[in-house]
C-alpha cells in the first residue's frame, strides 16, 4: 500500500502533507515555494510510493471557484497525463488556513511561530489530507 499524498495550493507557497505507508495517519511533510512544485512531486513519486494525491479544491461561499481554481484545475490535469497511474482526487478546502491557524493557538504556539506562513501552509494540507482520510474510511464495527 502506498502513500497518500495531499497539496494545499497557494499562489506563493504549498503546503503539503502525508500519510504514513498504511494510509492511517496524516502528517506535515514541508511547504515548497509553488514554482518548485511540480519537481517536488515528480522527486516525491520517484522515492515513495504513492497511490493518491488530494488536491485541495478553493471554493467561494457560493460554491465557485476562487481565483486560483483555473490554476489548480490546470495542475491537477496535469497530474493525472503524467501519473494515469495514480488516483488524483479534489478535496473541499474552505476554512482549512483558519483552522490551521486555531490549531496553532490551540497547541500553545507563540504569536511569532504562528506567524510562520509556511507553517500554515502544512498544517492546512495536513487537515485537507485529514478530511480525506475520514471521509473515505469506513470501520466494520460489529
Amino acid at each position: 500500500m502506498g502513500r497518500i499524498l495531499a497539496i494545499d495550493y497557494g499562489k506563493k507557497r504549498t503546503g503539503i502533507a502525508v500519510t504514513d505507508p498504511l494510509q492511517l495517519i496524516a502528517s506535515g511533510l514541508t511547504t515548497v515555494e509553488t514554482r518548485g512544485l511540480w519537481k517536488f512531486v515528480q522527486d516525491y513519486v520517484a522515492l515513495e510510493t504513492v497511490d493518491i494525491i488530494v488536491v485541495g479544491e478553493p471554493k467561494q461561499m457560493n460554491y465557485t471557484d476562487s481565483e486560483l481554481g483555473p490554476v489548480i484545475h490546470a495542475f491537477v490535469d496535469k497530474l493525472k497525463i503524467a501519473y494515469p497511474q495514480l488516483k488524483v482526487e479534489r478535496v473541499d478546502e474552505r476554512f482549512t488556513s483558519k483552522m490551521a491557524f486555531q490549531t496553532m493557538i490551540d497547541s500553545g504556539l507563540s504569536k511569532g511561530k504562528r506567524k510562520n506562513k509556511a507553517l500554515v501552509d502544512e498544517i492546512a494540507a495536513t487537515i485537507i489530507l485529514q478530511s480525506y482520510l475520514q471521509r473515505n474510511t469506513f470501520f466494520d464495527i460489529e
